[in-house]
């Protein structure tokens, strides 16, 4: 491993969450106002992921106010707090700019069920069973 590879390795972050197009997210991103720091949301769709690595970034779209706002953050920044994926999208692309000409229920994203669901119920079970063992050991 060489130096540049070693670096990047430190910088990334332990826990990020696979990101997606069509994916809807919350990013807590830390501003910066005069002296003091605050964290802002900034709740949308991903519309794009692009590279890899310490250089991966993705586009997140909302509509505020009948305004179409995007915002793209790397991934392993230290101004991203945390990336919260509230529902996983059912896309066909990777790249979502069509959405940028839809409004209203045009721009709607079904919800991609299955091996996504499935895996995080998985997760939350396996959470749950040592707790679950534990008591019965007590009794």
């Amino acid at each position: 491993m060489n130096v540049i590879q070693q670096l990047e390795k430190e910088q990334q972050k332990a826990k990020v969450p696979a990101l997606r197009a069509g994916d809807s997210v919350k990013v807590h991103a830390k501003v910066v106002e005069g002296t003091r720091e605050r964290i802002q949301v900034f709740e949308g769709t991903v519309i794009r992921v692009t590279g890899g690595g310490l250089r991966q970034n993705f586009t997140v779209r909302r509509v505020t106010h009948g305004v179409g706002v995007e915002r793209t953050f790397l991934v392993h920044s230290p101004r991203i707090d945390r990336i919260d994926v509230l529902r996983h999208g059912d896309v066909r692309q990777g790249r979502l700019y069509y959405l940028r000409g839809k409004v209203g229920k045009g721009a709607r994203i079904r919800e991609r069920r299955g091996a996504v669901v499935n895996a995080a119920a998985e997760d939350e079970a396996e959470a749950e069973a040592p707790e679950a063992t534990a008591d019965e050991d007590d009794s």
